[in-house]
């Protein structure tokens, strides 16, 4: 399923509709040991869910009914849903016919020229509550048609309605976001290789399996069918996990582990990733931070289950997904509230718990611990974090609450005091309470974060979310917090925790970081190639070069891995421009803008590689262009003021660094280095108001309060000096840049 969202870059969506993979559990595969001799021999094949059904019939007959079933679908009048009887649908622009010709569903729609043509459905893609269809074009490229078919509605819709989105845009239905091999195939499928072609840009994708079949879940079956045949099958011991990826009675993460490729928003670390008992040798996870979830961890972009489930108490207490969902058919394991009371008492099923009148929605569990949210238009899927209603939370902080999902024309206040009367006025922790203000990054966040990291009781993935966010604060204690973190023994913090090192020194993590580039996962070893390919070779110490060259080819596969994809040819040219590969960075970049020609991050690197390179007439060439498509982003005025200054038009740049002010930037940069740029121009009293807007925009950035000391002396201001000094020694003691400014001025 493809929804229509620009902030779902580089994440190649899972399988939208559905909550669980299915796990197709093996009827007659004991467990225990076997003889050496009668293990099957060969290349392990996939071999097709008709092999399975003799053996399954009751897991064969269950999946058949299923949304895995329904992934994908050649298109025909059994399978396609929509109204292809000469209906017509108008909107945001765009006029579509759905018809029928020669026995093909036909659809005329706005093509990539802007022009209504006519185009054939090869394949149906989903069940309900939607069900979209996929188009063939050249270069083995499938395309999703914008328009979808609500199936309990009977009517067609556009999933984000009001948008008006160009022929060629990145987001147009002939784009690259709406492409089905690179976004959507590898989880409608069974065991799809992509077969991307870099100099064609074409593909020659591959399937055994046109859905999500048995062995999507359970891995190639040769191996098991060869084994469960020959004749000393039954008079012998028998082989753990029957030469399956997933046997019978699987553990929690083996279980989870398989699911989670499709239900997560997440990055793919190779094209053909394979199964590793690691999750992240393969993936790397997305972590709860605003970018696409509410401040405290509840689900707002689409985030496919594995997130929100593992912040939760159900997974911390072992909790599986077939506990609750039957893996086969993909419905509740028991309807309603007896799914959850087959672990938690029967008051939790009682008025005097739910203050709601039994068979109301107030009285169902979901709809208090996992509210729902739509999307794709008409979609509803429920928070899988399980956690208690937070209104106070709501109250303090603007994050959304259960009791005021359904209670809409309510205060916040109301819900607050409504906990408050039923169950008292002291709430439990939650690391929501620490989560919420860490993530404002203001002068109050670090300590915030801090506690989280060093909370034993806190969810690996909320850590590895405050990993992240104190990369924001570049602080002596943040960076012992971060180093602390690389010993975690969760690879989502470890991965974190060096992600967010990039933003300190190298001498300060050089060492430490160093072992990390043999972790026994791969995304951190890949984590950690990155930053040391921020630094020279010869820096890099004796130890740790073969390492780093290991690790460094690891990263580069994963790079250019995704460059089908319009921001993976991003990921390439940051890889090559951090190694000074000019060339390619050029290449990958402009690249990157073919397919996605609004994508001004790209032209704010390649200016950079335009001025690495001595062609500072192209860099500025680019960053106007950026400009005009988008006058609004700070940052291309930032980094058009950067230039100016380097082209010694001090004048210029100041216009610029005025500009990006006016945008209210949160950058702690522009006001840097705007302060900078006026103090050096004598203008002190402009650097003053500057650089305490900064300081309002970002009050735990010491560099402001140390040019703004500067500031303070030039003017003669001795004790403004000296205020806002201790301040700087407040939030950065122990930093050798600032001594010599603590000793003139008397701060201990």
């Amino acid at each position: 399923m493809i929804g229509y969202n620009k902030y779902y870059l580089f994440v190649l969506v899972g399988l939208a509709l559905f909550v669980v993979s299915g796990i197709l559990m093996t009827g007659g595969c004991n467990t225990n040991a076997r003889k050496e001799g009668s293990m099957p021999q060969g290349k392990n094949e996939f071999v097709g869910d008709q092999s399975c059904k003799s053996c399954h019939t009751t897991e064969y007959n269950s999946w058949k009914q299923s949304h895995h079933f329904m992934a994908m679908q050649p298109a025909n009048d059994s399978t396609v849903s929509g109204n292809f009887n000469n209906a017509i649908y108008t909107a945001d622009g765009v006029t579509s016919r759905f018809f029928k010709e020669a026995g093909k569903f036909m659809i005329n729609t706005q093509g990539d020229d802007g022009q209504n043509h006519d185009y054939e459905v090869k394949y149906i893609f989903g069940f309900t509550p939607l069900q979209q269809y996929l188009v063939e074009f050249s270069g083995g490229r499938m395309q999703v048609p914008r328009v979808s078919w609500d199936v309990v509605k009977k009517k067609w819709f556009h999933q984000y309605p009001g948008q008006k989105i160009p022929s060629h845009d990145w987001l147009h239905w002939t784009g690259n976001a709406q492409n089905w091999n690179t976004m959507c195939a590898s989880c409608h499928s069974t065991n799809l290789q992509k077969n991307y072609d870099i100099e064609s840009d074409s593909y020659q994708t591959t399937y055994s399996v046109i859905n999500v079949s048995c062995e999507s879940c359970h891995g190639p079956g040769k191996n098991h069918i060869d084994y469960i045949n020959n004749p000393d099958y039954a008079s012998s011991g028998k082989i753990k996990g029957s030469f399956l990826k997933l046997g019978k009675d699987e553990g929690q993460i083996a279980q989870i582990n398989t699911c989670m490729p499709c239900h997560a928003r997440k990055a793919d670390i190779s094209a053909n990733p394979g199964f590793s008992a690691e999750i992240m040798d393969n993936y790397i996870p997305q972590i709860p931070d605003t970018e696409f979830f509410h401040a405290d961890g509840q689900q707002d972009a689409e985030d496919y289950v594995y997130t929100s489930f593992l912040q939760s108490k159900m997974f911390r207490q072992g909790v599986k997904c077939s506990n609750c969902h039957n893996p086969h058919s993909g419905q509740l394991v028991l309807q309603g509230n007896a799914t959850c009371l087959q672990c938690h008492t029967k008051t939790y099923d009682d008025p005097t718990h739910t203050f709601h009148p039994i068979g109301t929605a107030g009285s169902e569990c979901k709809n208090c611990h996992m509210p729902g949210k739509v999307y794709m238009g008409n979609d509803l899927r429920f928070d899988h974090s399980f956690r208690v209603p937070r209104p106070d939370l709501s109250v303090k902080y603007a994050t959304p609450n259960a009791c005021n999902n359904c209670h809409k024309d309510k205060p916040a206040t109301w819900a607050a005091q409504a906990v408050i009367k039923w169950f008292g006025p002291n709430r439990k922790y939650h690391f929501a309470d620490d989560l919420i203000p860490g993530s404002k990054l203001d002068e109050n966040s670090e300590a915030h974060l801090v506690k989280l990291l060093g909370d034993t009781g806190v969810p690996h993935i909320i850590k590895a979310t405050a990993a992240f966010y104190l990369g924001s604060i570049p602080t002596q204690t943040s960076l012992k917090s971060l180093l602390g973190s690389l010993a975690s023994m969760d690879p989502q913090v470890r991965y974190r925790a060096l992600r967010s090192l990039a933003n300190f020194q190298p001498d300060s993590w050089l060492s430490q970081a160093g072992p990390l580039l043999s972790d026994k996962v791969r995304a951190v070893r890949i984590a950690a190639a990155d930053l040391y390919a921020t630094i020279p070779l010869q820096q890099i110490p004796g130890l740790y070069n073969s390492p780093f060259i290991a690790a460094r080819t690891e990263l580069q596969r994963y790079v250019t891995d995704q460059v089908d994809f319009a921001v993976g040819n991003l990921l390439a040219a940051d890889y090559y421009l951090r190694q000074n590969d000019y060339f390619n960075a050029e290449k990958f970049y402009l690249r990157g803008l073919k397919k996605d020609s609004l994508m001004n991050y790209a032209r704010l690197n390649l200016a950079t590689v335009y001025n690495l390179n001595g062609k500072n007439d192209k860099a500025l060439s680019t960053l106007l262009t950026a400009a005009k498509i988008d006058p609004k982003n700070d940052r291309i005025f930032y980094n058009l003021a950067l230039l100016y200054n380097e082209l010694n038009d001090s004048e210029a740049a100041e216009k610029s660094f005025a500009m990006a002010t006016e945008l209210r930037t949160t950058n702690p940069r522009v006001y840097y280095n705007y302060g900078l740029l006026l103090n050096e121009k004598k203008q002190f009293n402009k650097a003053e108001e500057i650089l305490r807007k900064g300081i309002a925009v970002s009050p735990a950035t010491p560099e402001l309060y140390h040019i703004l000391c500067l500031v303070y002396i030039n003017l003669n201001a001795i004790e403004k000096a000296k205020i806002t000094a201790e301040k700087l020694k407040q939030l950065d003691p122990d930093n050798p840049d600032y001594a010599q400014l603590f000793k003139n001025l008397r701060i201990r």
